[in-house]
């Protein structure tokens, strides 16, 4: 198994936990679903779909959705969804960095949250475009650098050993200006928009015990750091609470968590 093999697998590895947050991201998905403009008869395939939250709405407004998604333990709970909401959604796990469908395959290629952990973004970004027919719509929603989300990570960052040589930071994906050099001249009309979801939380150390049982990053930090170096491991909760602590609002009892959508054309 090469690096890139290893990194990826304890990706899927990490993110096995992350179903209880779809509660925070299924909002969000009726959004991007919209920014889209997801309609019925639509071919439409959602990359790195988790627990299918997008994938479903997007069957529900009609469209023929494929899900697909590298941690099988989330594609079981997307497929106890999809039969909840009487849907049915083709179902596949695989990556984001080699689809397994023809180029030209779908009307609307969408991604929350997901296609920005892809170790390379031009490997991703050109998978997606390549299975994007001309005229297609392309759209993801993504955490900037600066809010705290893309905060989140870079200080999770700062805990644990280097990423492999070639591997970008998910939240560039939520800066518009790479996003727009990572398009390139694949395509035209690009639109950003901005929208928010509030976490429910009952306090800062609320909201940080229930990310470290489900947020990826965060599950392997603290399972590292557990075993190693328990005062690094109270520095890092230290530093995460301040952090949290800039986005909570006592008085709603939500923690803000502001996130960028693209929408753009493929030519």
């Amino acid at each position: 198994m090469d690096v890139l093999d290893k990194f990826k697998a304890a990706q899927r590895a990490g993110w096995a936990f992350f179903a209880p947050l779809q509660m925070y991201t299924t909002v969000p998905a009726a959004r991007l679903a919209h920014h889209a403009g997801i309609a019925g008869g639509m071919r439409v395939l959602d990359v790195a779909c988790g627990t299918g939250v997008v994938a479903v709405t997007a069957a529900r407004m009609g469209a023929r959705v494929t899900g697909l998604d590298l941690t099988p333990e989330l594609l079981e709970v997307a497929r106890t969804n999809a039969a909840l909401a009487g849907v049915t959604i083709d179902w596949r796990e695989g990556d984001v960095e080699q689809l397994p469908f023809d180029a030209g395959a779908f009307d609307v290629v969408v991604s929350q949250f997901g296609h920005m952990f892809a170790p390379r973004p031009d490997v991703a970004i050109g998978e997606m475009l390549r299975v994007l027919k001309p005229g297609g719509t392309i759209a993801f929603s993504t955490w900037p650098p600066e809010l705290f989300i893309g905060s989140m990570f870079a200080l999770v960052s700062k805990y644990m050993p280097p990423p492999p040589p070639g591997v970008s930071p998910p939240p560039q994906w939520g800066d518009p200006s790479i996003v727009r050099e990572r398009l390139g001249t694949a395509v035209r009309d690009i639109v950003f928009d901005r929208d928010r979801i509030s976490a429910p939380a009952l306090s800062v150390g609320h909201y940080r015990d229930v990310t470290e049982k489900t947020a990826g990053p965060v599950v392997k930090l603290v399972e590292t750091l557990s075993a190693s170096d328990a005062p690094k491991l109270a520095e890092f909760r230290a530093a995460y609470d301040a952090l949290t602590a800039r986005y909570f609002d006592g008085e709603q009892n939500i923690v803000r968590q502001d996130y960028l959508m693209t929408r753009a054309t493929k030519n």
